[in-house]
């Protein structure tokens, strides 16, 4: 009982610089998205993603351009790109896609693998814009991404930036289903899969075109894993834990 009174001043000191390091963001931000935010948070149900069955599960296969491979070195999103996919059957006209506003030159190996020049982001919407329209656009469903570190780590660190937000969405990389099905095969680029797959190569390094490769990987694997007995994300992440 002695040690109440130091815990009471402690989270009076917590409150204060909790205060002090938010009111400058929630002067700065906009509080539509925020409030967007917080209630995408509360109808988000991420355990119960782990027992639907892959054959009725929701996801959004998306794909980032970004100007480098480090955002926390000052790397920027360029372009997000994403379609939906409904069990094995992707969803041709529930696409996303927007070019991201950035202000610097581009490097000229980024320009030349992506096609996307200055002009082009110079009048495009902010990136706090484009990220709240892309939740939109993804709810409560499941995220995917083509070995998703990349477009995981650039989400993290955008959140926590602009809205002081962790990301809370499930990622899953296609990877994940590449290893269960196909443990053998030693192929890392999207291009490489989609020839091993038969699936036609186009619009590569444009988000959008990315994505909807990477959604028709999915639903070929999703597929395979099936018939390898997975029946939902939790028996996926069960035999990743044993390979």
């Amino acid at each position: 009982m002695r040690f109440d009174p130091i815990i009471q001043f402690m989270k009076q000191v917590q409150s204060k610089v909790h205060s002090s390091i938010y009111a400058p963001l929630q002067r700065q931000s906009n509080p539509q998205h925020h409030a967007f935010l917080r209630q995408l948070e509360k109808e988000r149900k991420l355990n119960e993603s782990l027992s639907i069955p892959l054959k009725e599960l929701s996801v959004v296969v998306f794909d980032l351009e970004t100007t480098g491979f480090f955002p926390e070195q000052g790397d920027e999103i360029l372009s997000i790109g994403a379609i939906k996919v409904k069990g094995e059957t992707v969803q041709p006209n529930e696409t996303f896609y927007s070019l991201v506003r950035c202000d610097r030159a581009l490097p000229p190996e980024i320009r030349e693998l992506t096609g996307i020049r200055e002009e082009d982001v110079a009048k495009a919407p902010e990136v706090s814009e484009v990220l709240v329209e892309f939740y939109k656009f993804v709810k409560g469903d499941v995220l995917v991404a083509h070995h998703a570190d990349h477009e995981k780590n650039f989400l993290q660190h955008s959140n926590w930036k602009l809205f002081r937000s962790p990301l809370k969405h499930r990622i899953i990389d296609t990877s994940f289903l590449f290893k269960i099905a196909e443990a053998n095969i030693n192929l890392v680029r999207l291009e490489d899969y989609c020839e091993h797959c038969g699936i036609s190569v186009q619009d590569r390094h444009h988000a959008l075109g990315d994505a909807k490769m990477a959604a028709r990987l999915w639903s070929v694997y999703v597929k395979k894993v099936q018939g390898l007995g997975c029946k939902n994300l939790h028996d996926v992440y069960e035999r990743i834990s044993i390979k």
